[in-house]
């Protein structure tokens, strides 16, 4: 019998309170969703199925923390844009 593989829900709760805290900077979003983001992969392929994030299924949680990533990113690129322009 295998044991479970561990679910990275720390993970995606520090992916949610940095998107709570956007005013900290999109730098912040986008760090913790794609730690959030490589940990859950790394879950998914070891075989986690459901997770403990509210959201439960995990490719679910794994869309909402590349959501996250994108939504990082484009802020990033949005304040470059605005101090260089």
């Amino acid at each position: 019998m295998t044991s479970a593989p561990a679910d990275p829900l720390r993970l995606c709760v520090y992916a949610t309170v940095a998107a709570l805290t956007w005013l900290a900077g999109p730098l912040a979003v986008t760090v913790f969703a794609a730690l959030g983001l490589a940990g859950y992969l790394r879950a998914r392929r070891a075989g986690l199925q459901r997770s403990k994030c509210v959201l439960r299924d995990v490719r679910l949680v794994m869309a909402y923390l590349a959501a996250l990533t994108t939504a990082g990113l484009a802020g990033i690129g949005w304040q470059c844009w605005t101090w260089l322009t």
